[in-house]
């Protein structure tokens, strides 16, 4: 077993980056940078701070619901990447934990 850093970062749909959504150009940059790996989901509810709970309806949806940003990488890779993080998304939620890897992959 490897210890890793996992980096969750709490968006809304509706955070934009360069008039890109914030969430493509997370994955985008972390991708460039060398990141192992990262997935972005799409929350069905949630809210952020004190803001409101926003939640989806079929008929309508829209770009407050939540985003959810993860990715696993070395302590050193991580360390590298959090202030690159920081300035994409000054104001949202980001958090940094050590995990412990199960099971290793080839590539990290």
């Amino acid at each position: 077993m490897s210890v890793a850093v996992q980096v969750t970062l709490y968006l809304n749909a509706s955070d934009h980056w360069h008039n890109r959504p914030l969430h493509l150009a997370i994955l985008e940059m972390l991708r460039q940078e060398g990141a192992y790996g990262a997935v972005a989901l799409h929350g069905v509810a949630g809210f952020l701070g004190r803001g409101p709970l926003h939640s989806a309806h079929l008929v309508d949806v829209k770009g407050d619901l939540p985003v959810v940003v993860v990715f696993v990488d070395l302590p050193e890779h991580v360390e590298r990447l959090l202030p690159r993080l920081r300035e994409m998304a000054p104001g949202r939620l980001l958090v940094r934990e050590n995990v412990q890897l199960e099971q290793e992959v080839e590539h990290l």
